[in-house]
């Protein structure tokens, strides 16, 4: 199966069902279908074919949906770039080296700026209107000829997504169609979704945790895909109501958003799930949502390379005894923990977690780094986790991140749930420093929710209670913690800021 081959499908099935939204407009499945199909006819005519590239600069719109799935119906791999990361544009550019480049009016000046960062950049087209050197969306799709289209292999690459960047420059994942549409359709199955389902997602589209999280998981059971542009939580809380949406896929600061928000009448009836992916979920999230929003907060745990997810949480309202554990390994991957041999370790013991079953085929012209990744045929994830008896991943840290002090490993993850169970604390995270004697010492940066107060003893004392082994070395209370474009807590900045002081 491809990705536009999910949306062909249910298009023949019911043509009429509702496939995208975005604000107040819908488009059934055989609308996009057939819209889709114009729009690669488009490209075509702009020497866009097999093997050719289709760079995506833009906010989450249904545009942004039709230009992706009118590059994977031309057997074209889509470039995604983050209007987030405009400042690196140049980079995304000169690395993924996109034939088009669509982007949308608000990242013109960053467009006029790089586009000769891309050597084969020949076209580009401004999803909103006119733009100097550049064609306008609806005019340029409008006057698109039909033509024949090829038929697209399973094996083809389909999507190149960026990792984040946290230790060197972002790499492109270059995901395939087959093992994604497995992996996507093993996520559905365990989310349980019908084609009754209404989505909502307001990650953004140059993830690939949107794509695999919401938009083809969505598309494999025929449900209804909603998108939003730009974060505001009344918003979603609108649409939400107006659409009765079933499904909220975010991340976990969208969630704790969208959970100290509800509206005043309580969460409107039909809302059966929030998914959450891109970072740890802390445990009191998933309570807070049971116990609020009387609905599960359904954990993933994935990476830009796999197309899929490692361990996905079920649909159902969490055991109280294990909610630090992300969930089940899903059924299209073989997983496990691994020492620094890559042997596979006991039961309940930490080690690098190991996959294989469906990943990437590499990094984009990078193929050192793809040779270190899929080391003897296994993907190496770079995280630290356990397993328990019953095949549920806990998740610790990134293996760069562990702290070894005194001879003994420290879990960042395990401190930092500590530290957010003080209902003063608000954002948390724990990094090592080094240190002469033990090796590394284990410091912790919190921020307090507003309104809140408590001290860096008082802290402490919390962590020594919650944690057999104590608590970090170190703790500092800062106004705000520096984050990512992708709204991770930016440890390489928090460690920037330490050897800022110490010199």
């Amino acid at each position: 199966m491809t990705f536009h081959g999910l949306v062909k499908r249910i298009a023949h099935r019911r043509p009429k069902a509702p496939c995208l939204y975005h604000g107040d407009r819908t488009l059934s499945y055989r609308e996009v279908d057939e819209l889709s199909d114009r729009v690669a006819w488009a490209l075509a005519a702009l020497g866009v074919g097999p093997g050719g590239r289709v760079g995506l600069f833009a906010p989450n719109s249904i545009e942004y949906v039709l230009a992706m799935l009118a590059t994977w119906k031309l057997g074209a791999m889509t470039v995604h770039i983050d209007v987030r990361l405009a400042a690196d544009l140049a980079y995304y550019l000169g690395d993924g080296d996109p034939q088009v480049l669509l982007y949308s009016a608000g990242v013109r000046d960053a467009v006029r700026r790089d586009r000769g960062a891309a050597p084969s950049l020949r076209s580009l087209i401004c999803l909103e209107g006119d733009d100097d050197g550049a064609e306008p969306w609806e005019a340029w799709v409008g006057r698109a000829a039909p033509r024949d289209l090829p038929v697209v292999p399973e094996d083809a690459p389909a999507h190149l997504s960026y990792t984040s960047g946290s230790t060197g420059k972002p790499k492109g994942a270059v995901l395939a169609h087959e093992p994604t549409c497995r992996a996507t359709s093993c996520i559905a199955e365990r989310l349980r979704l019908t084609g009754a389902d209404v989505t909502l997602g307001p990650t953004g589209l140059s993830s690939s945790y949107h794509l695999v999280a919401n938009l083809l998981p969505g598309l494999q059971r025929g449900a209804a895909v909603g998108l939003m542009a730009l974060w505001n939580v009344e918003e979603a809380w609108r649409t939400i109501a107006a659409r009765r949406v079933s499904v909220f896929v975010a991340n976990p600061l969208l969630l704790a958003d969208l959970l100290h928000s509800v509206p005043a009448g309580g969460p409107p009836p039909g809302l059966r799930m929030g998914i959450s992916g891109g970072g740890p979920v802390p445990p009191d999230l998933k309570r807070d949502f049971a116990a609020r929003l009387r609905i599960p907060l359904v954990e993933s745990y994935g990476q830009s390379e796999l197309g899929g997810f490692v361990a996905l949480g079920t649909p159902d309202l969490p055991d109280p005894g294990r909610l630090p554990a992300i969930g089940p390994i899903l059924p299209d991957k073989e997983v496990i923990i691994a020492n620094d041999e890559d042997r596979e370790l006991p039961l309940g013991e930490a080690g690098q977690i190991l996959l294989r079953g469906g990943f990437m085929p590499g990094y984009w012209r990078r193929p050192e780094a793809t040779e270190a990744t899929l080391k003897g045929g296994w993907l190496h994830t770079g995280d630290v986790g356990k397993m328990d008896e019953e095949g549920n991943l806990y998740l610790l840290t990134r293996v760069s991140e562990r702290i070894v002090s005194g001879g003994r490993a420290l879990y960042p993850r395990l401190l930092e749930e500590a530290l957010l169970r003080h209902p003063a604390v608000h954002r948390a995270a724990v990094f090592g420093l080094p240190d002469p004697a033990l090796g590394q010492l284990a410091k912790a940066a919190v921020s307090l929710h507003s309104g809140k107060a408590a001290t860096e003893a008082e802290l402490m004392a919390h962590c020594r209670k919650e944690l057999a082994d104590g608590g970090p070395h170190r703790l500092e209370i800062l106004a705000e913690l520096p984050m990512t474009p992708t709204g991770k807590i930016s440890k390489m900045d928090l460690l920037a800021r330490e050897r800022t002081l110490a010199s």
